[in-house]
């Protein structure tokens, strides 16, 4: 049998004039996908990292047709003007419409516009890649200027993983596009850029303002102008979407891919933890741009010159109100920020959706739990995608699982980034546990008869039971056990087996998908060892916080004997409630008892 996850590779460092600093080319190893070798092999970015950049580019280079013209980067415009960012929200909105399961597939399908202008490769990526990628992209196909931090600072010192700093990071290094008569080569510059991004580009104090090394994007405000399509929703516990839609009822639509390249959509919630402005959390947009100095030859083509990006107070939409609150506090205050709309307090996820609808929001009950539903039908489906992609091209279901769990298991690098779930499946339990706290929720604003609650029913329970089972019908998600057997899955009965989903990938399919039938579990082929760590390994399914801080590398025996607790590292005793079925039936109980 093969062996279990990689080496960690050696932090990456870059001599610069200062400090050393470390670089997020990337902090964990460049994947060199099985597309173009023909086989599932992970290479460690240590030092060989340029080769394996070079071998990117080489390999772009080949599958990119002949003409020059097609696939070179001219500069014809020294700033993205109004028309430019309209034209990328509509982009992005396009994409995300798509029907589409990759960032690969959108961008050779319909919902790409320049699909017919590429040339032939392929674009896999994860999510802190997709809004580089796509900005660059969108750049690149209209001759526009574009730049990138290239090298961050973490505020914890030279150890740690740069992704996940206490404090934030600093930007130490940029680069630009370069401006030349006869343009660059576009996609393996847009490789480049894909690889030197990781979410540490994002972790960096919102509040920095330096004109040398500018941050590529700015906390914009919670209006419409400012939420819009493109804007970047980061969650500081590792993961990087893209709003694609702002709906009326100021529901934020979004977007975003993962390790193994599927590409889920879902709405921005409480997932989405809301920090201080030092770790850049929530919502960002991208700096407006110039390049100055450049000298535009009559070809309409820019040679030379220098990018610099608008400093804040020059932006009209940055605001620090996600991290103040209105009224605003001292930065120092952020945790204890109030949220208030017309003489309303809110928390700070109802308020933004509040700023953000056209109108005074309200609640629809029934139609919010057939959108949750629908989002959860989505989540649900990538992630089956997800498991298929582990046992088909990862094989990790054959290998034989390390004697410890990775330092942290929803961060870290090689087999077990590429093929594991715990991330996805801690956001698919919070969003089940959303749904549940939202549905008590209304059945609350009912009782108080409170006008944001636009519901003309006499059964509103009822009612809401009726979307859900509606729509747990309507999507059934089908997984192949280890035997071949078709297991037909909706989403109430995902959320039977909710916290029983494994998420590890060297688990067999039954097992990732919480089989606890002995029909359904017959086929699974882990022995005795494995089916120890699944076991061991429920405490930690139970857990729906993503705990990046906390050191989680626990030996088996280490994790059968605990202790537990959400700052363990071994997971919590117990999981949240979450059957939003079972409550409701409940409510209909109770009220035709009063009745």
């Amino acid at each position: 049998m093969a062996t279990g996850h990689l080496p960690r590779p050696a932090p990456i460092v870059a001599a610069t004039k200062g400090p050393r600093v470390s670089l997020t080319i990337r902090a964990r190893a460049v994947t060199l996908r099985a597309w173009f070798l023909g086989v599932g092999m992970r290479l460690p970015f240590g030092t060989v990292g340029l080769v394996v950049l070079s071998l990117f580019a080489f390999v772009a280079a080949s599958l990119a047709p002949a003409s020059a013209a097609v696939s070179s980067w001219r500069i014809t415009k020294d700033h993205w003007d109004a028309t430019d960012e309209k034209g990328y929200e509509d982009f992005v909105t396009g994409l995300g419409a798509a029907d589409c399961w990759t960032i690969d597939e959108c961008l050779k399908g319909p919902g790409n516009p320049y699909r017919n202008t590429d040339p032939r490769t392929k674009f896999l990526m994860d999510c802190a890649d997709v809004p580089y990628f796509l900005r660059a992209y969108y750049a690149w196909k209209n001759g526009l200027p574009f730049g990138w931090q290239n090298a961050m600072q973490s505020s914890d010192g030279p150890r740690g993983d740069i992704r996940y700093s206490s404090g934030g990071n600093r930007i130490v290094g940029r680069t630009s596009v370069p401006a030349t008569a006869s343009g660059v080569s576009a996609v393996p510059l847009l490789f480049q850029i894909a690889n030197t991004v990781s979410t540490a580009m994002y972790r960096r104090d919102s509040r920095s303002d330096s004109a040398t090394y500018f941050a590529d994007t700015y906390s914009p405000s919670i209006t419409r102008k400012g939420i819009r399509p493109g804007t970047i929703a980061y969650d500081v516990n590792g993961h990087v979407s893209i709003v694609w839609r702002v709906e009326t009822n100021g529901r934020i639509l979004i977007f975003s891919s993962h390790p193994d390249h599927t590409m889920s959509r879902s709405f921005v919630g409480r997932e989405f933890l809301r920090t201080g402005p030092e770790l850049g959390s929530i919502f960002q947009n991208w700096r407006p741009i110039r390049l100055v100095g450049a000298k535009r030859l009559p070809s309409g083509v820019y040679v030379g010159g220098r990018l610099t990006g608008a400093s804040n107070a020059e932006i009209p939409e940055f605001s620090l109100e996600q991290y103040l609150g209105n009224p605003p506090v001292s930065p120092l205050l952020w945790a204890t920020a109030k949220f208030d709309k017309d003489g309303e307090a809110m928390d700070f996820y109802t308020y933004v959706r509040a700023r953000l609808s056209k109108g005074d929001l309200a609640y629809h009950p029934v139609e919010e739990v057939r959108a949750m539903m629908q989002s959860l039908c989505s989540d649900i489906r990538t992630r089956n995608q997800a498991v298929l992609i582990s046992r088909e091209e990862g094989r990790t279901h054959r290998m034989t699982p390390p004697q410890s769990l990775p330092r942290n298991i929803y961060g870290t690098d090689g087999v077990w980034e590429l093929y594991s779930t715990p991330s996805r499946d801690a956001r698919l339990k919070t969003a089940y546990k959303e749904m549940y706290d939202t549905v008590r929720q209304f059945v609350t604003l009912q009782s108080i008869d409170s006008p944001r609650l636009v519901y003309k029913g006499s059964d509103l329970a009822g009612d809401m039971l009726a979307a859900y089972e509606q729509e747990s019908a309507a999507c059934v998600t089908e997984y192949k056990t280890s035997a071949g057997r078709h297991i037909p899955l909706s989403i109430d009965d995902v959320s039977k087996r909710l916290f029983k989903l494994s998420f590890d990938p060297y688990q067999c399919v039954e097992r990732r998908w919480g089989a606890t039938d002995p029909a359904e579990l017959a086929s699974c082929a882990d022995d005795a060892l494995k089916t120890r760590w699944y076991e061991a390994q429920q405490p930690l399914r139970n857990q729906i916080d993503r705990t990046y801080d906390i050191e989680m590398n626990s030996t088996l025996a280490e994790l059968e004997r605990g202790p537990f607790g959400l700052q363990t590292g071994r997971g919590v005793e117990t999981p949240p409630e979450v059957d939003v079925k079972s409550w409701l039936k409940t409510q209909m109980s109770q009220r035709a008892a009063q009745n």
